[in-house]
């Protein structure tokens, strides 16, 4: 058996170049068709090394939505700090997860795999990044709404949570449509109504 010879760098940057390197496999191939093998020849290490960091591909398909997670809500939260009213926190929040999504088609391209993580420890995380992002939203909306009831802010945020996540798929089979104008369209819904309105 060859050693295959590789470049010794830190074990956090050797493990960011490994889930970069699964998360572009399990977008190209889908989870199922997606080796260990693959993976570990792609980042030039043995198998057993991913198994060490990972334990396995399941571990390893939850690092890559960990780190889709914790990107996306440090996208979003330093989006919106400092907005002066709640209109301008929705547009810069909405705006921050679509360019989001935009420039990380691959993680995205994992997170919608879902439906085949079902019943596993990947459709919980999948979850938590909704979750996540609604629990970002209601605070928000705590700070800037007085009179609601928790319910109602709670309500709204998985209103805009859903919304966009319906949206950002539809974005998908429109390539021309760019995060700005996705942001226009979930603001012309989301903060002015469904009622006409002048452009």
């Amino acid at each position: 058996m060859t050693a295959t010879k590789r470049k010794r760098m830190p074990r956090a940057e050797r493990e960011r170049q490994m889930i970069d390197i699964a998360e572009t496999v399990f977008a190209e191939r889908g989870y199922s068709s997606a080796s260990m093998d693959d993976i570990a020849e792609l980042v030039g290490v043995s198998k057993p090394m991913l198994y060490e960091y990972f334990n396995s591909k399941e571990g390893l398909l939850l690092a890559c939505i960990r780190q889709s997670r914790a990107a996306l809500r440090l996208a979003t939260e330093q989006a919106v700090a400092g907005a002066p009213d709640a209109e301008t926190a929705l547009h810069r929040g909405l705006l921050a997860f679509f360019v989001f999504i935009s420039e990380h088609r691959q993680g995205w391209s994992v997170l919608r795999q879902e439906m085949s993580f079902i019943g596993t420890p990947a459709a919980d995380e999948v979850e938590e990044i909704r979750r996540q992002q609604t629990d970002l939203i209601a605070a928000l909306m705590s700070t800037y709404f007085d009179g609601r009831s928790e319910l109602q802010i709670e309500a709204s945020a998985e209103f805009v949570v859903g919304a966009c996540d319906r949206l950002a798929i539809w974005c998908e089979r429109h390539d021309e449509v760019t995060p700005d104008e996705a942001t226009r369209y979930a603001m012309d819904v989301l903060w002015r109504g469904l009622a006409p309105h002048d452009s």
